[in-house]
């Protein structure tokens, strides 16, 4: 695996004092398809968010998106990333870190993001394409939506 994230993780003390809780390369690294290697940093359920006490949540097995709730996700695309067309009941947001890649949508438009672009990602059935030469790092934050809607007919998530 070539993801490598260090991630630390602030809380409080039993008197209330900050403190760091998590200061550790992420253990949680997975493919779920040739090319693509993901780790989710942090999750959480509800709103507002509980930041009570302490629940390490990578511990547990994720889907792409949390019901009612957020993921914050950073993927490596290998150049030559197997395709994947998904759409989630989310809005992302995503900030490409390093590399290049492609944003297809499923009528064909292509965005071609670079370090440093943002995309906010509204539910469509969209692919990321890695053409280059290089790897690309990005970074998700997913947060639980409603089904999108056109003309009174519901899109459904597909992974």
């Amino acid at each position: 695996m070539e993801l490598k994230i260090r991630r630390v993780v602030t809380g409080h003390d039993a008197k209330g004092h900050a403190k760091v809780q998590v200061d550790e390369l992420a253990k949680n690294v997975i493919s779920n398809r040739p090319g693509a290697e993901s780790c989710v940093v942090w999750s959480t359920k509800g709103f507002p968010v509980d930041n009570d006490g302490f629940n390490d949540p990578t511990q547990a097995a994720f889907k792409t998106t949390v019901e009612g709730g957020t993921v914050f996700r950073i993927v490596h695309y290998s150049p030559g990333v197997t395709p994947r067309n998904h759409r989630t009941d989310s809005i992302d947001y995503a900030v490409v870190i390093s590399g290049e890649i492609d944003m297809e949508l499923d009528d064909g438009v292509v965005a071609h993001l670079k370090a440093g672009d943002v995309l906010v990602q509204r539910g469509t059935i969209h692919n990321w394409v890695n053409n280059g030469k290089v790897p690309c790092v990005i970074a998700f934050v997913l947060i639980s939506a409603n089904p999108v809607k056109a003309d009174g007919k519901v899109l459904s998530a597909h992974n």
